[in-house]
């Protein structure tokens, strides 16, 4: 029964790591692909935007309240005028 439950675990654990190595590698080429090309459209933009945001989150500095209230505030502002279909005045 121990070498079972033993087996077990290292299954999992191994099943795990692969799925953690996957992962990583379309992340990686999620970031690839949006690197390759500029945005084609302001709504393009926002999302490579709320894509590093997301990053930036799970970092020390991103858990600071004050930052993630700025960030919240920020992807509430993109949702907003993608809605509102609004361009960003330049």
């Amino acid at each position: 029964m121990a070498a079972q439950h033993a087996t077990d675990l290292r299954r999992l654990l191994a099943e795990v790591e692969e799925n953690e190595a996957a992962l990583r590698q379309r992340q990686e080429d999620l970031e690839d692909r949006l690197a390759t090309a500029p945005a084609a459209t302001w709504t393009e933009a926002a999302e490579r935007a709320r894509y590093l945001l997301k990053l930036f989150l799970d970092t020390t500095q991103g858990r600071d309240p004050r930052r993630q209230k700025l960030v919240a505030s920020l992807l509430e502002d993109f949702a907003r005028l993608s809605r509102d279909g609004e361009q960003p005045k330049c």
